[in-house]
C-alpha cells in the first residue's frame, strides 16, 4: 500500500482532475437487435427487485452493490444456484453474458461464469508518463528549498489559477526504487523523485516560468489544444446522451471518453461532426460475439 502523506492527497487529486469526473446515465442508444453481442469478460448482473439489470457501466463497491444498465431479458436466477449472492433483497453476481441488444433490452442469448483461471493482478498501478523530452543531465531537483510536500501542493494550487489550464498530473516513473520488488513505503511519493506535469492550452514556457516561483523540483509544461473546463463542458452536455453510460476527461490524452453500451460508429461520427475528430472518444462495452 502506498503511504498516506501530504503529496499522497494531491497524487489522488491530480488523478481525479485526470479521469475528470465520472458521471453516469440511464442506458441507452440503438444498434443493430440481430447483432449478437458480449460482455467478452465478466460483468455483474443486478437484481434489486426490478428485474436484472447488465451493470455495464460497474457497480458501487456497497453490500448490496448498486447499478444502472441494460434490462435482461431472458433472464433467470434459478438457472444460476450457487452462482450469485444475496443480500437485503437483491441478487448479483458476474457473468459472461451474450445477447442482442436492442435499446435499453438486452436479450440474453447465453450467461455464464468464467471459471478459467486468471493470472494474479499486480499490485502495481501503472504510472503516468511525461509527455517532455528530459533535459540535458536527466530530470533533477534545480531548487532544494522549493522541492517538498509543500511546495508542490502550492504549485499545483497555482496550476490550477493559469488561465489556459488543461490539467496536471505526478509522474513518478523516474524513482528507481519503485522498480525495486522489496521497496520501501517510502519510496513513493518523493518530492525529489517525481516531475510534476502541467498542460495548458497555450504559453508552455510563460506557464512554466510561473510556477518555477513555487516548485524547484522536476517539471514539465506541454501544451493541450484544450482546456479542462471547456471538456468539461462537452461532459455535461455529451452525458445527456440517451446512448452514454458513464464519462470521464483523460488529461494526459486531453480528450472526453464516454462510454456506451454499444456503437457500431454513429455515435461516434456525431460526435466528430460536433466538436472535432479526437474530442471526444466513444468506447463500447459490449463487442461482436464473433
Amino acid at each position: 500500500m502506498r503511504p498516506t502523506t501530504v503529496l499522497s492527497v494531491l497524487l489522488l487529486t491530480v488523478v481525479i482532475t485526470g479521469c475528470g469526473s465520472e458521471t453516469t446515465a440511464p442506458a441507452g442508444g440503438a444498434t443493430d437487435p440481430d447483432q449478437l453481442l458480449t460482455t467478452g469478460h465478466p460483468v455483474t448482473v443486478l437484481d434489486d427487485g426490478d428485474g436484472a439489470e447488465l451493470c455495464l457501466g460497474g457497480a458501487t463497491d456497497t453490500l448490496p452493490p448498486q447499478c444502472s444498465g441494460p434490462k435482461l431479458v431472458g433472464w433467470s436466477w434459478a438457472e444460476h444456484e450457487g452462482e450469485y449472492e444475496d443480500a437485503s433483497g437483491v441478487r448479483w453476481g458476474d457473468f459472461v453474458v451474450t445477447g442482442t441488444l436492442d435499446g435499453e433490452e438486452f436479450t440474453v442469448e447465453t450467461a455464464t461464469v468464467d471459471r478459467r483461471d486468471q493470472p494474479p493482478s499486480s499490485p502495481d498501478v501503472p504510472l503516468p508518463s511525461t509527455p517532455c523530452p528530459e533535459p540535458p543531465g536527466g530530470w533533477r531537483v534545480l531548487d532544494a528549498s522549493k522541492t517538498t510536500q509543500q511546495s508542490i501542493e502550492t504549485a499545483h494550487a497555482q496550476a490550477l489559477q493559469l488561465p489556459g489550464y488543461a490539467g496536471a498530473w505526478i509522474d513518478q516513473s523516474i524513482n528507481p526504487a519503485l522498480h525495486e520488488p522489496d521497496r520501501p513505503e517510502t519510496a513513493w511519493n518523493d518530492p525529489t523523485k517525481l516531475v510534476l506535469n502541467v498542460q495548458v492550452a497555450g504559453d508552455p514556457g510563460a506557464a512554466e516560468k510561473l510556477l518555477r516561483q513555487w516548485w524547484g523540483g522536476a517539471l514539465c509544461v506541454s501544451e493541450a489544444i484544450r482546456t479542462e473546463r471547456e471538456l468539461l463542458r462537452i461532459q455535461e452536455r455529451v452525458q445527456d446522451l440517451p446512448d452514454v453510460l458513464s464519462s470521464g476527461v483523460s488529461t494526459e490524452e486531453n480528450r472526453l471518453t464516454v462510454r456506451v453500451a454499444h456503437d457500431e460508429g454513429t455515435l461516434q461520427e456525431q460526435l466528430d461532426e460536433e466538436y472535432g475528430e479526437g474530442v471526444v472518444v466513444v468506447e463500447s462495452l459490449l463487442r461482436p460475439a464473433s
